[in-house]
């Protein structure tokens, strides 16, 4: 019987956010321990814990530079928490039970569906096994691709592992690098070639296993695409654009420069310039691309395109007394109204956040702190560099931000929701708006 109770209580969410949590925690004992990090240097578990949240939850954000404190093994570990956290435990545990020969159960493929913001349940295991190899496809040619840029300055061994680790950390939009000195992408700010592959891989992983599957089986033929696909790809477009246009009028930097950011900033966290050095509008203009952030299904985070999209046309359609529609469809009727809710509860999280770092970090501008906490939520791992000084108390709120905002806040909220369905209704009443 006490069985059954917890059975009922343990729904989808609560599952997933239970692994996420239990895959951070192994994360943090593996790299702290002696193998993991280089001798010499001393690793706070508060560090280690840091770290391996930001590697589960695809962030980038780092307490200590993963190339000067973890050795090959750490690394290799720290590959592997970043795959695990772009992929989603869910699809990895059940792609584990698949090269195992077992099927997956009802409970399994809801688990998956519930993960990846799937429709129906019909078709999981192909899709799980579609995940894979595209996951394998784009990850092996970017390492390919990278491979040249980083052979030019370091030996062919250390150029293979810079290349799969950073092709792995770039698809899952994860900021992570393990090229010493704290520097990111700097040095590589004029390889024209690193920057595009960087690009592709951020693009492809931030648009979600169901674009990328629908772009391929109707090969790229846009009459064909489904609402959903039309919205994250055109959505996407007008991003990018319009965030390389923004930070291109407001910072000295190159155009490449420009599109490099609008692409890094929505989830990724890749810099190939000095963040501490933007203005305060160019800062503005990533944080507006962070809180967005990436798609439905992808390995990004942030309120997601689909949502921002839903928003506007809301806003639109009770400006202009029309219905909701784009590409020749109607909007599905609660789409707005769970935008706003989305919207609303990012933004609680990012002003609660603020609030709470302002009063651990009083010597810190603001702008900075906004910066660092809508970062943490849209698991991008851009920083202006105040992330290494940070107290505990500010990196345990980062920590937990950043678990937010890959679950979703949305998620994190019907964690609590413990009775389904009402027994009770009352007569609606009424209420001025606006």
């Amino acid at each position: 019987m006490e069985s059954n109770k917890i059975k009922k209580h343990l729904t989808p969410a609560r599952i997933i956010a239970l692994g996420f949590a239990a895959v951070i925690l192994l994360g943090s004992a593996l790299l702290i321990m002696p193998f993991s990090v280089r001798p010499g240097v001393e690793l706070a578990y508060i560090d280690s814990l840091y770290t391996s949240t930001s590697a589960v939850c695809v962030t980038g954000l780092i307490a200590v530079d993963a190339g000067d404190t973890f050795t090959p093994i750490g690394q290799f570990i720290l590959g592997g928490l970043i795959q695990v956290g772009g992929l989603g435990v869910t699809a990895v545990g059940a792609g584990i039970i698949l090269l195992m020969g077992r099927r997956v159960n009802l409970r399994g493929r809801n688990l998956v569906k519930e993960a990846m913001n799937l429709d129906s349940g019909r078709g999981i295991v192909q899709f799980v096994r579609s995940i894979f190899a595209t996951t394998l496809l784009f990850e092996g040619l970017g390492a390919l691709l990278s491979y040249p840029s980083f052979a030019t300055t370091r030996g062919p061994v250390k150029a293979i592992g810079l290349s799969i680790f950073h092709s792995v950390a770039a698809f899952n939009n994860s900021g992570f690098d393990i090229l010493g000195g704290g520097t990111n992408l700097i040095p590589y700010q004029d390889d024209v070639l690193l920057n595009l592959v960087t690009c592709g891989l951020i693009i492809f992983g931030g648009i979600g296993f169901l674009v990328i599957r629908e772009m391929w089986n109707t090969r790229l033929h846009w009459k064909k695409f489904s609402m959903h696909t039309k919205v994250v790809l055109s959505t996407t477009a007008v991003l990018l654009i319009v965030g390389t246009l923004l930070l291109k009028a407001t910072e000295d930097i190159t155009w490449l420069g420009a599109f490099f950011h609008s692409v890094s900033a929505r989830t990724a966290g890749f810099s190939t310039y000095a963040l501490k050095d933007f203005s305060t509008s160019g800062l503005l203009v990533l944080i507006m691309l962070m809180f967005i952030g990436a798609s439905p299904g992808s390995t990004g985070g942030g309120i997601k395109t689909t949502t921002f999209f839903s928003l506007i046309q809301g806003i639109k359609s009770a400006a202009t007394n029309r219905s909701e529609k784009a590409f020749r469809y109607a909007l599905p009727r609660d789409a707005f109204r769970k935008a706003a809710v989305i919207t609303l509860l990012a933004l609680g999280v990012v002003v609660t956040g603020t609030y709470l770092m302002t009063v651990f970090e009083p010597h810190l501008d603001l702008r900075d702190i906004v910066f660092e906490i809508v970062s943490a939520f849209g698991t991008v791992g851009l920083s202006t560099g105040i992330t290494p000084d940070l107290t505990v108390a500010s990196k345990l709120l980062s920590i937990l931000i950043m678990y937010i905002g890959r679950l979703g806040p949305l998620t994190i909220a019907s964690l609590w929701y413990f009775t389904y369905g009402e027994r009770t209704q009352f007569a609606e009443g009424n209420i001025a708006i606006g």
